[in-house]
């Protein structure tokens, strides 16, 4: 409660202390303003006085009072149109509001309240009553300033939220396009066959990566991962993967080795996966797993060696429109030290795809609850077979969007190998 000055009267606004719950009193009759007053300041309370309407409105602009005890029936601007008035001023802070008067009607209250007026007090005024009305106001009047500083506070924060995650957002943008960079072609002929590729977190960054290198000029090696979870922690563990499978910087791809002076050779797909396991357990010291799919292709042959830990199975797009799925699924990569991954071959004819896709394709939701699933994904592979390289992904994932009726709550990647003929050319 605000400290009061107590038995202060005055007849304008000059000087009003601001800890002062301040009341204004308001009628044409100086009697019945002088009495009001006086018995308002006996109450301890600081007292300004208008003589109408007019006046009173030009108080409140000036030092907005905390209770405002206003006479109903006044020559020229009655108590029901300055309460109008009080109301459109915008004080800043809320006003209690206490009609004067004789009327008792329904009416006559509904009136009152309409207008803006929060309580009355019939004449004569009862000191007992006086008191009361006015100690109501103040502890509404305090229950307001009290809410408006707590919404102050609280706007204070939201501010400082929306700030910072406004700088969040800008560097998770940021760090969108870094890892969108990771993935630094989306397609290449390797003579007649072709590499494409397509990934879309699911948020501003995400754990799945895709992504092929070569290894000499008839063989290309393509991978699909996908971190456990989602945001900047997958993401991390995604961009330091990227490294050890780069096809800029082979000296650090694990996955390739020097069979001799230029003659680059690659491990085998098994032997890929057990390496990045020691190095997910041993070096990154994480809990996080990943799921992995990695090819190597030879290209003149259509021989293709694989890997699938824990990832979706490689699916297959056969020249004659079947679609087939290899693979036995596997122990995703970094859970347990010294796990083993089978490795297993499948054999490409001109005109065929081998399609590595993430999870978030066939766990997405189909139009009736359930998952889209390996079925789905047939059928979804089976409907854009017409298409190829790139317009193919495209239409694979506009086809899940449609059938998921939503977007994706996972990352999608797919990576797409279109084997063409026995024909290669310098990668």
């Amino acid at each position: 409660m605000r400290d009061t000055v107590p038995g202060q009267t005055c007849s304008d606004h000059a000087g009003i202390p601001a800890a002062a719950t301040h009341v204004l009193v308001v009628d044409d009759s100086a009697a019945q303003r002088r009495l009001i007053a006086s018995q308002v300041a006996r109450l301890g309370y600081l007292v300004t006085t208008a003589a109408s309407g007019e006046e009173a409105l030009d108080l409140c602009r000036a030092a907005p009072p905390d209770i405002v005890l206003s006479d109903w029936l006044m020559e020229g601007m009655s108590g029901i149109e300055f309460c109008r008035a009080f109301r459109q001023i915008g004080t800043g802070g809320y006003g209690y509001f206490i009609l004067l008067t004789s009327k008792s009607g329904k009416e006559d209250i509904a009136l009152g309240l309409e207008s803006g007026a929060d309580d009355f007090l019939v004449k004569p005024v009862d000191s007992a009553e006086l008191r009361g009305r006015i100690t109501a106001g103040e502890r509404i009047v305090r229950m307001q300033r009290d809410l408006s500083d707590r919404n102050r506070t609280i706007s204070a924060a939201l501010d400082e939220i929306r700030s910072l995650y406004d700088s969040i957002s800008r560097d998770l943008m940021e760090a969108r396009r870094l890892q969108q960079s990771l993935v630094r072609e989306r397609f290449r002929s390797f003579g007649a066959s072709d590499v494409s590729l397509l990934l879309r977190p699911s948020g501003h960054v995400g754990g799945d990566l895709v992504g092929f290198f070569p290894i000499g000029p008839e063989r290309v090696g393509i991978y699909a991962l996908d971190v456990a979870g989602h945001g900047v922690a997958s993401a991390m563990m995604t961009a330091r993967l990227a490294g050890y499978l780069s096809g800029t910087t082979p000296d650090q791809n694990v996955a390739l080795r020097r069979a001799g002076p230029g003659r680059p050779d690659a491990r085998p797909p098994a032997e890929v996966a057990a390496i990045l396991n020691r190095i997910a357990i041993e070096e990154m010291r994480t809990d996080t797993h990943f799921t992995l799919a990695y090819a190597d292709a030879d290209l003149r042959t259509g021989r293709v060696r694989l890997v699938q830990a824990g990832h979706p199975r490689p699916c297959l797009l056969r020249a004659d429109g079947r679609v087939e799925f290899a693979g036995d699924g596997g122990l995703p990569v970094g859970m347990f030290a010294g796990a083993a991954f089978d490795q297993f071959e499948v054999a490409l004819r001109p005109g065929d795809r081998l399609i590595l896709a993430s999870d978030g394709i066939t766990e997405a939701r189909d139009g009736a609850g359930g998952l889209v699933g390996e079925a789905g994904m047939a059928r979804l592979v089976a409907r854009n077979a017409h298409l190829s390289g790139p317009a193919f992904l495209d239409g694979l994932i506009a086809g899940a969007e449609a059938v998921n009726g939503e977007d994706f709550a996972d990352d999608v990647s797919v990576a797409l190998l279109q084997f063409r003929s026995g024909q290669t050319g310098a990668p």
